[in-house]
């Protein structure tokens, strides 16, 4: 089973859109096995976006980023970082395909409404920002034999 980690954006507890957006990941059979809803520092969005310190929307993104509470998740399951980013859709959400979470409920790239890691090395850098391993919880769901 692979790993990603998963960011709510503070647009999206703004909004009221956690609990639809979560259920989209838990209808796809994506096991969540670390979750912390908290405001981010800073620091934290400095060393999450570190990628693109420099970038000109890199001072809005920082004051995006920590504008307000979020939700923080690790999820597990097969080709979890291909199918979170499925799930999620394009970074423009007018380039999302219909039916995922961008296309359906983002307006802009830089408030797109979550963000997910795109490979498996950007999971083991970011989620180590928000999460210890002993904030993971090993159980398995009643549907993992059928995915």
């Amino acid at each position: 089973m692979d790993r990603t980690f998963v960011f709510f954006k503070p647009n999206s507890v703004r909004r009221g859109l956690m609990g639809e957006i979560l259920k989209r990941f838990e209808q796809r059979g994506l096991k969540i096995i670390a979750m912390k809803f908290h405001k981010m520092t800073l620091s934290q969005a400095q060393d999450l976006y570190q990628e693109h310190k420099g970038k000109s929307f890199y001072g809005p993104l920082m004051e995006f980023a920590t504008s307000g509470p979020a939700l923080f998740m690790i999820v597990e399951g097969p080709r979890c970082v291909e199918l979170v980013r499925h799930i999620i859709g394009n970074t423009d959400p007018l380039k999302a395909d219909p039916g995922s979470i961008r296309a359906d409920f983002a307006v802009s790239v830089t408030k797109n409404l979550i963000h997910a890691s795109d490979c498996m090395e950007s999971f083991q850098r970011e989620y180590k920002i928000f999460f210890t391993d002993e904030d993971i919880i090993d159980y398995k769901l009643d549907v993992q034999n059928d995915l």
